[in-house]
């Protein structure tokens, strides 16, 4: 049985469809449907349960003896959520009780933790796996702090030898793109909001550059398609030797205009874009370059090329976002 929590979010409905295309007949997400459409994400599914967060420790003792690994994808992912305490009981606490548990029960742990760890880039995007290292990061935002925060306590037990799961992974999800993220709103990925602009052959907008090292446009983010997170999942399913925490990007940066005129070109169209101002309440706290240091995890043997931006842009928006059916 393999456990993913967040499962009908995002990044963890693509694993759950991964999973099942692998011949996995147990699946169980772990999620929160509510009242909006994110059902859609798990509704091509068979799945063998579908239980909430807050019985989910209970669910997993009551089906110790079936569970092959928890994959931990369920958070409070909106870098704009500003209740600390609702994001770190969904962020630390619950991600810590999972840890212990799969710990006890010698199982395999594999969570997301998140690019929003470095904070504003000065200290680099190393993911060196140490104390000390993890100590100089500084996190912009709550959501960061509460990634941060877990990845210094998995630090802190793997180097004072406490138990451990039997297998234990973090992966630092730097800006991921991709089918199934129609439900985040504001939160889904530029490429998603940019498409419905270029379909309708509209201008897109996008934020000025107020930092006279880049043009307007020219701010830069490490953009990886969701099917290469995806396989780096199952790469470390299918290697149940590897430990540690690792960058998820694809050490390439690319910049906002090369990523919208991507968009109108998936389209066969010419791009069409305006420049605003940044808003000026997160102009002093903008992030300008982001790019993944993917040394460690080529180092522990993951070998497969990471899709190009225009490669990745042009199957989302072929395949999916200009469909009928743009779910996995």
């Amino acid at each position: 049985m393999y456990v993913v929590t967040g499962g009908a979010g995002f990044i963890g409905s693509n694993i759950v469809a991964a999973l099942e295309a692998r011949g996995e007949k147990d699946i169980v997400v772990v999620d929160r449907l509510r009242s909006g459409g994110k059902w859609r994400n798990i509704s091509k599914r068979a799945l063998a349960d579908i239980v909430h967060p807050d019985y989910v420790l209970q669910y997993l003792e009551t089906n110790v003896k079936s569970v092959e690994a928890v994959i931990h994808m369920g958070a409070i992912s909106s870098t704009t959520e500003t209740d600390a305490d609702k994001i770190l009981a969904n962020n630390f606490s619950l991600t810590l009780g999972l840890w212990k548990w799969c710990a006890a029960h010698e199982k395999r742990f594999i969570y997301a933790s998140s690019a929003a760890t470095y904070g504003d880039g000065t200290c680099g995007f190393s993911d060196e796996f140490s104390e000390g290292a993890l100590s100089r990061l500084r996190p912009m935002n709550p959501y960061g702090w509460s990634k941060h925060l877990f990845d210094r306590r998995v630090a802190s037990k793997v180097f004072n030898n406490r138990r451990t799961p039997s297998q234990w992974v973090g992966l630092k999800f730097f800006n991921v793109y991709g089918p199934n993220e129609y439900h985040k709103g504001g939160q889904q990925s530029v490429v998603a909001q940019v498409y419905p602009r270029a379909a309708a052959d509209a201008h897109c907008l996008l934020f000025k550059s107020h930092n006279p090292q880049y043009p307007d446009g020219g701010q830069m983010r490490d953009f990886v398609w969701v099917g290469d997170c995806v396989d780096v999942v199952m790469w470390m399913l299918d290697n149940p030797q590897i430990n540690g925490l690792y960058n998820l990007g694809t050490g390439q940066a690319r910049s906002f205009l090369d990523l919208a005129s991507a968009v109108y070109r998936a389209l066969g169209k010419d791009p069409k874009i305006r420049f605003i101002d940044t808003p000026t309440e997160i102009r002093d706290r903008y992030q300008y370059f982001t790019q993944a240091d993917m040394r460690a995890l080529r180092k522990a043997g993951y070998a497969r090329p990471f899709t190009t931006l225009e490669s990745g842009i042009h199957q989302y928006v072929v395949n999916f976002l200009h469909t009928e059916d743009p779910y996995v």
